[in-house]
């Protein structure tokens, strides 16, 4: 039962003997060592290095000094009990320009924490790409231009056949709405850029990437488990309005509907199509037969999830105020023509994101509704707080514990409603460099003491260890369940 509400009904909910528990993280976020062994420039290299880019300077130079700590990060795995490890290998260690030969110095620190891994008795479960372009393709026009998608192809052949013998899953892309929309059209993340016709071009590069990049997996990793990563949303309309249902409509479209119906229906939704047909380059780069290549069939899909989405029509903006909503200010892609809002009462985590845990329950019922019954793999799900350590040296982060007792009990539903839920990666396993918010933003379920790298097991590291041995959640209702 949740600290946070101690008069709530617990139940104790099993998971299936094979269920697999992990913890996830990302190369840029935590390695640091940026230019150790010939690892060249990334667009998050740059980015995190111009001026007024992210919060107060910060950069991913040091992070966690995870390439120097390796062996400490993967004796708190052991102690955490997962069974799995996700994590992601830097394009710019592998191949410093983005093409070319591989660098061998880069490739032996990855085949090291594969091995510390499988000492360990966790499962390695490798991405490929998350976020962190080699700079020079960026300068070659990044993920806009088509040539990106082939050099992607290259250094996947390189990284599978390098360390595929060790490694079963792997990720060919984490959130591509995030490289394509925040870092080209939005212009929040790396490379910077705003531009929705660039954004949409990218959408569909990164898509291409993906999809050269499964049969080369196949190939080289006979028995290879491939999948992709993609943040989704429960898009929900402030109102029964049809404004507001259009609204909806086209936030999950942009998010939702721009990965899925491609990747497993083999096209894009028209109404996007029809929306995005004026910009330029926009999805004009298409070629035929990409669509075929982007939707070859793979064995899992991984779900990111953090927070639900509701929103109305721009031109109703006045009304919802003064009906007692909070309007966020925030308004990532004017093209989309909505506003989120708040509901009342609703809890919050310190990125400023509501709570609300069923929305998840909602998400994967539809993924297996509309698009596909392959197994899914819950790669990321957690939240930030204004965590500190306490006169005691200990983290209590009972608001955190709360989260992931709320959003795995609801992935738990999904499990009674038939999803074919096989797995679950917390995020994240460290407070690391949290991408534009810098080092102000603390997702970790061990604490890191950024002055000196000092790691402490918060009290979610405590509980999430428990959940793991004993497979099961003990469910309660508490703040900002629903």
């Amino acid at each position: 039962m949740t600290t946070l509400d101690k008069n709530a009904i617990a139940s104790v909910r099993p998971f299936p003997p094979e269920f697999l528990w992990g913890a996830a993280t990302a190369c840029y976020q935590i390695e640091g060592a940026v230019t150790a062994d010939g690892r060249g420039p990334s667009i998050w290299d740059t980015f995190s290095h111009t001026p007024g880019a992210v919060w107060n300077g910060d950069t991913g130079d040091i992070a966690c000094n995870h390439y120097h700590r390796m062996d400490e990060d993967l004796d708190l795995l052991q102690r955490l009990g997962v069974g799995a490890y996700r994590f992601s290998v830097a394009w710019p260690r592998v191949q410093p320009s983005g093409q070319g030969p591989a660098n061998m110095r880069g490739l032996d620190f990855y085949r090291r924490l594969i091995d510390g891994l499988r000492r360990r008795d966790i499962e390695p479960t490798l991405t490929l790409y998350h976020w962190d372009l080699p700079q020079p393709l960026e300068d070659a026009g990044g993920w806009c231009v088509r040539d990106t998608a082939e050099r992607f192809a290259d250094y996947v052949d390189i990284v599978a056949r390098a360390l595929g013998t060790d490694v079963e899953h792997w990720i060919t892309l984490n959130e591509p709405w995030c490289s394509s929309w925040l870092g080209y059209g939005a212009g929040e993340h790396a490379p910077g850029v705003k531009d929705i016709g660039k954004a949409a071009a990218a959408n569909h590069h990164l898509l291409y990437a993906h999809g050269l990049a499964v049969p080369i997996l196949r190939s080289a990793v006979p028995g290879a488990k491939v999948g992709i990563t993609l943040n989704l949303g429960d898009h929900q309309p402030g109102s029964m309005h049809e404004l507001d249902q259009a609204a909806a409509k086209r936030a999950d479209g942009n998010l939702n509907r721009l990965f899925l119906e491609p990747v497993f229906h083999g096209r894009y939704p028209e109404d996007m199509l029809e929306h995005y047909r004026d910009v330029s380059p926009g999805f004009s780069v298409m070629r035929d037969g990409d669509l075929e290549v982007i939707s070859q069939p793979i064995d899992f899909l991984g779900v990111n999830y953090y927070f639900p989405s509701t929103v109305i029509d721009a031109s109703r903006e006045s009304e919802a105020r003064l009906a007692g909503y909070y309007v966020s200010p925030d308004v990532q892609f004017p093209d989309l023509n909505l506003r989120s809002i708040e509901t009342p009462g609703r809890g919050k985590t310190s990125m400023d994101w509501e709570i609300k845990a069923s929305g998840l329950t909602s998400l994967l019922v539809r993924i297996r509704d509309d698009y596909t019954d392959l197994p899914i793999y819950i790669t990321e799900n957690g939240a930030a707080f204004d965590d500190y350590v306490d006169p005691d040296n200990r983290v209590l982060d009972h608001n955190r514990v709360a989260y992931l007792q709320e959003h795995i009990s609801a992935m738990h539903d999904a499990l009674d409603a038939g999803v074919n839920v096989q797995g679950y990666f917390v995020w994240s396993l460290l407070d690391n460099f949290e991408w534009a918010f810098g080092y102000s933003r603390r997702f970790g379920i061990v604490w890191v003491d950024f002055p000196t790298g000092n790691r402490l097991p918060k009290e979610s590291f405590h509980w999430y260890c428990e959940t793991i041995r004993s497979n099961s959640v003990v469910y309660a209702r508490s703040v900002g369940a629903e």
